[in-house]
């Protein structure tokens, strides 16, 4: 494996020792497929990031620790990449941990190696459970400010939070769902990833009220957990199929569209109106297939340049700091899907 880089430095990006990296360059024996995979990615996220390198400034480390699949990570990961250049008074430098499932116990050997090796900054979509929200407190006592993106963490040792207003999307799927379908009775499916996640929660517990006060006669059903994936997501699904009934709508909160698509589809079941979030690819070609009808959207862009803003302020880079608002969702149908952007 080629590179420029010294090994230390290597070293810090990966998030592993320096004996490590040297066993992986040298492509020595007693090295998983998956540590060389994180060297590679490293040394790749250093060259991607060395335009930065002639910036004058600090040089900060941040971490993104991101459960969530693949499809979705793709978009942060790139959406990171793509505000680097704006930010000013550093050079950003982020370490991205992305995985499709991990278990909460997992989430915390990873905050605690981050705790241990130091970061000016850590981004989490992680799920809020009582271990999770413990190992915040250790990076908050090694002063490593905390962002959660997309879904919150419950408790005080978070900065702040970024993405859409998760109540506020669950309310505007219900009145979606409330417009389209105008009469009679049938089953509405929920779909949340993981009950693990709490923008999810939020934004089924708003849908459900929203929905009862417009429509009481329509039932919904709820599926969770499959991880947004698609074999777990598809075999979830068809256990409870002899719950949907006469099924009008779905609501896909956590992803894994086309699996839930594809289940339905083989049962001869259509649904009147299907509302999903995130303008991911998969998402995107769906919604031009006409096979969604509303993806709720919010711009990760913005909500990755205002973690880097919370960061700069904890870190007295910046100047006239206002903390960060919740992103107001954008409804988009197979009319008006914006392009892709230039990364």
């Amino acid at each position: 494996m080629t590179h420029r880089f010294p090994i230390k430095e290597i070293a810090r990006q990966a998030g592993l020792g320096p004996a490590t990296i040297d066993r992986v360059l040298n492509n020595r024996a007693h090295v998983s497929p998956q540590t060389r995979l994180r060297v590679k990615a490293a040394i790749e996220e250093l060259e991607a990031q060395e335009a930065q390198l002639t910036a004058r400034g600090r040089r900060l480390f941040f971490d993104f620790v991101v459960e969530a699949p693949a499809r979705f990570s793709r978009e942060v990961k790139a959406a990171t990449e793509s505000v680097l250049p704006e930010i000013g008074g550093a050079v950003c430098r982020p370490r991205f941990t992305l995985q499709e499932m991990m278990e909460p116990q997992d989430v915390v050997a990873i905050l605690r190696r981050i705790a241990k090796r130091g970061s000016d900054g850590v981004v989490l979509k992680v799920r809020d459970t009582p271990n999770i929200r413990e190992a915040l407190a250790l990076l908050r006592t090694a002063e490593i400010p905390v962002v959660t993106l997309v879904t919150d963490i419950t408790g005080g040792d978070r900065q702040a939070y970024v993405g859409v207003d998760n109540a506020g999307a669950g309310r505007t799927a219900a009145f979606l769902m409330a417009h389209v379908i105008q009469s009679g009775t049938g089953t509405i499916l929920a779909t949340r990833s993981h009950e693990g996640f709490s923008g999810e929660e939020a934004r089924e517990e708003a849908f459900q009220a929203a929905l009862a006060a417009r429509r009481p006669e329509l039932k919904i059903v709820s599926l969770q957990g499959g991880s947004g994936v698609d074999v777990g997501t598809s075999r979830l699904l068809a256990d409870r199929l002899s719950e949907l009934g006469a099924l009008r709508g779905v609501y896909s909160m956590g992803g894994g569209n086309r699996a839930i698509l594809s289940v339905l589809g083989a049962q001869g079941l259509h649904p009147e109106i299907y509302v999903a979030h995130d303008l991911d690819r998969e998402n995107r070609d769906l919604l031009c297939e006409r096979r969604l009808s509303f993806v709720l959207h919010h711009d990760l862009r913005s909500d990755i340049r205002n973690a880097f803003k919370v960061f700069l302020s904890h870190h007295r880079l910046s100047v006239n700091f206002v903390a960060p608002a919740v992103s107001t969702v954008q409804v988009l149908t197979p009319e008006n899907v914006p392009e892709l952007p230039t990364l």
